[in-house]
């Protein structure tokens, strides 16, 4: 820990995006929690909450194409307020969600909401290879990882008891300050963003960006091998799975509080335990690690307590698969791309979890067990060290 510590000491600028990360990520749970609260508690089918697990993931999916020339465009930080502007917004207005009647506000406001999320971590990892280089760029992203991870462990476990004692609006309304509070420390930030100057309209960077791509396949097959990671959209399956097997013994904002938090433990464990060892070799067996890994959840699913420690099991690899892959192509790409490769990368990666969103409701409906559609997930992880292995002696991948 003490090299993510002395980087945020010397790396003013990362220490203050990490701490409005840290802030506006931990809120970002009491809503998650708050929302599929709600949906079991208004008793939607298994379809609505596997549409609204997909929603989070759908609006990043639809804007890509056109966020990495406007990334390019326009200085960060004006951009960045703007972006946190819009989350305190929809936010904030997820209160007047009460009934069914209001789903479609519902999908509407977690789109809006997730669209700005999306927009603004784009913008932030595009934001990181122009100030950090080499080794501080891995460990930055590292970095990310862990505050994610450790927002998601703390907010998911406090939020589970916010929503039970506080209820559900109170829920929407902290996440909403958080946001505020983010804001305002984004807004006494300065730092300088070098603006490339490019000329082409935004179908010609579109098109470049294609032939680019074209030229060095590389880039685009880790791409892919990022958007494995999407595999792991699990927040359809855990409420699903408190619905059917847990909340004869649990409050159901309990139960999701904790499994996540659980699974959180993990995501914080992981890159301190594995963040030495890891190199391009042996991503192949992180690969296989979550995949086994999930396996093992399957296995333990019908039991809460088992199914608790198998969390924190699956954690362990996510957050090292997710910031190596993701260096890697930083590494991998030309300055001038930034923008563009990395709004392609999030949404290949997104759209990989909207599809398992979806995919969740839909095998659940044609009466697959939660077991068998996990175990579906992890195979998916087998298969992504397969693909890594063949890309390793297919191309050249440069070591970060």
């Amino acid at each position: 820990m003490k090299i993510y510590i002395d980087l945020l000491l010397f790396e003013i600028v990362l220490r203050r995006l990490s701490i409005i990360q840290l802030i506006s990520y931990f809120g970002a749970w009491f809503s998650n929690v708050a929302i599929y609260t709600l949906l079991i508690q208004l008793q939607v089918s298994a379809e609505v909450v596997a549409f609204v697990a997909m929603l989070n993931f759908l609006a990043g999916v639809i804007q890509a194409p056109f966020s990495g020339p406007i990334i390019d465009r326009i200085r960060a930080r004006e951009l960045m307020l703007f972006l946190i502007f819009v989350e305190i917004i929809a936010t904030a207005a997820l209160v007047f969600v009460i009934e069914l009647s209001d789903l479609h506000l519902l999908y509407f406001l977690i789109f809006v909401k997730m669209a700005a999320a999306s927009f603004y971590f784009t913008t932030e990892m595009s934001l990181l290879p122009k100030i950090l280089h080499g080794d501080k760029l891995q460990k930055a992203n590292e970095l990310h990882s862990i505050i994610w991870s450790l927002s998601y462990t703390l907010g998911m476990a406090i939020s589970g008891f916010v929503v039970y004692w506080l209820g559900i609006k109170t829920a929407f309304l902290l996440d909403a300050f958080m946001f505020v509070l983010a804001f305002f420390l984004l807004y006494n930030l300065d730092f300088k963003d070098e603006i490339l100057h490019i000329k082409e309209n935004l179908f010609a960077m579109m098109k470049d960006t294609f032939s680019y791509l074209k030229v060095n396949p590389k880039a685009l097959h880790l791409m892919l091998i990022h958007s494995f990671v999407g595999l792991t959209a699990f927040d359809a399956l855990v409420a699903l799975m408190v619905d059917k097997y847990y909340a004869s013994i649990i409050a159901t904002s309990l139960a999701l509080g904790l499994l996540h938090s659980a699974r959180a433990v993990g995501l914080v464990i992981g890159p301190v335990v594995l963040g030495k060892w890891i190199n391009n070799r042996r991503l192949i067996y992180v690969f296989i690690g979550q995949g086994l890994a999930i396996w093992i959840w399957a296995y333990v699913m019908h039991s809460f307590y088992l199914s608790l420690l198998a969390s924190i099991i699956v954690g362990f690899f996510t957050t090292t698969l997710w910031s190596y892959s993701y260096t890697l192509l930083q590494k991998n790409i030309e300055q001038k791309y930034y923008g563009r490769i990395v709004a392609y990368n999030d949404m290949l990666f997104l759209s990989a979890a909207a599809f398992t969103s979806y995919m969740i409701g839909y095998l659940t409906t044609v009466d697959y067990s939660f077991e068998n559609i996990a175990f579906f997930m992890g195979l998916g992880f087998i298969i992504g060290a397969v693909y890594y292995n063949f890309i390793l002696k297919k191309e050249k991948i440069d070591e970060i």
